[in-house]
């Protein structure tokens, strides 16, 4: 069954599309700038690698928190506006932490830059596919290429920033953010799409829905293991910033490939939740070997790599189960699953560094791989709450059901 839209070619798309599309690059490129610099910060500051790891952990659960109320302040400021204000405060965070001389002092920049980040990320998506042409599923993939392109080269780019300081990755995210941000101004005019105004509540109040709640329990054990691979990697590999740099271009390359041409082969010939469940039992397999071979630094490149290419097909199928499942707003229905997932990726870089303290770095992989198994046996038992998931029509009882939590949430 064919789940993409026959409607258009995914490179005809309005302006705005690519304004969006462009500094959503960006944005995804200061994400993977700074991995390759951890363990210098944790060598040159002093710190632990549970402490370099807050890094991810403020940023991931800022992000988290705060993609609760972006739908809230984009219906009320505008799309574009909010975009602009999420690149404005990564710059101005960035920058301060890049600045500063404290690990503590960087945890805290960092947070500032999730909240950034969340106004961004969360209202990126649902502008693209708003404004796109070719349907939802050209828009995903076009989002979830951006995201790609930018994990891909911004660990290279960090990697290479990172042989001259530890500084230079946090001010080259100031500067791509800037860019970013000059480009939404010139590309992006009036409102980028329609302004959709939800209650405070909404998000929450969507989380009542079974099957987007299904989904974000999914992904909330999903990250774990996501955010293993990415943020806690660069310790038991041992290499430096261009090794490191390297070893996640890879990573990203993997990534952004599958999600933009094997995600969409695979949902047209497959139920999307049979896609999920079977690509994240084939990631639960990837890190469970990541803990037998982790003491080999080549043998966990591959992992890592292996990783990226499962990663990109979950991330668009993920994304694309989410804007089918419910009637909500899209807006509304993105920040809440976005919300969620963030907050199982911020518990996962922390969770690695004290595992790996208490019996050594392949318990980190080993608790990540029991992560993602269950993810996919959540999507496995939660199927008949998906069925719109697969195209299916849900029963009427379900229909009377979703249109009461509907009225509830906007």
């Amino acid at each position: 069954m064919s789940h993409a839209s026959p409607e258009g070619s995914i490179l005809h798309q309005p302006k705005a599309v690519w304004a969006v599309a462009f500094a959503s690059v960006i944005a995804f490129m200061g994400i993977g700038l700074v991995d390759p610099i951890l363990p210098a910060i944790s060598e040159e500051l002093n710190a632990t690698p549970a402490q370099a790891e807050l890094l991810f952990t403020s940023y991931l659960l800022v992000t988290g928190i705060a993609m609760m109320f972006t739908s809230w302040v984009s219906g009320r400021i505008g799309a574009r506006a909010t975009l602009l204000t999420g690149l404005a405060l990564v710059v101005l965070f960035a920058a301060l932490a890049g600045s500063s001389d404290t690990v503590g002092e960087i945890i805290g920049l960092r947070a500032g830059w999730g909240l950034g980040n969340a106004l961004f990320i969360s209202t990126a998506l649902a502008t693209i596919v708003g404004a796109a042409s070719g349907g939802a599923a050209n828009a995903i993939i076009l989002y979830e290429a951006a995201l790609g392109l930018g994990i891909a080269i911004g660990p290279l780019l960090g990697g290479a920033l990172g042989t001259v300081s530890w500084r230079a990755p946090f001010f080259g995210t100031a500067v791509l953010m800037a860019v970013g941000f000059i480009g939404l101004v010139v590309l992006l005019k009036g409102d980028g799409a329609p302004r959709v105004r939800v209650p405070l509540s909404a998000p929450f109040k969507a989380l009542a829905h079974p099957g987007l709640r299904l989904l974000a329990i999914a992904a909330v054990l999903y990250n774990i293991g996501f955010f293993t691979l990415l943020a806690y990697s660069p310790f038991p590999l041992g290499f430096g910033e261009i090794g490191l740099g390297l070893t996640f271009f890879g990573w990203g390359v993997g990534l952004a490939i599958t999600s933009v041409l094997v995600a969409p082969l695979l949902t047209a010939r497959f139920p999307r939740t049979l896609v999920l469940s079977t690509t994240l039992a084939l990631l639960a397999l990837d890190l469970a070997v990541g803990a037998v071979v982790v003491a080999n630094a080549a043998a966990l490149v591959a992992v890592v790599v292996v990783g990226g290419l499962l990663l990109g097909v979950l991330n668009t199928v993920f994304t694309e189960s989410v804007m089918e499942v419910t009637d909500l707003p899209r807006s509304v229905a993105s920040s809440s699953y976005s919300s969620v997932r963030f907050l199982g990726g911020a518990a996962a870089p922390p969770l690695a560094a004290w595992l790996a303290a208490l019996a050594g770095d392949w318990l980190a992989y080993a608790v990540a791989a029991l992560a993602v198994l269950g993810a996919s046996a959540v999507i496995l038992a939660g199927r008949p709450l998906l069925a719109r998931v697969d195209g299916v029509e849900p029963e009427p009882f379900e229909l009377e059901a979703e249109a009461i939590s509907v009225g509830d949430a906007v």
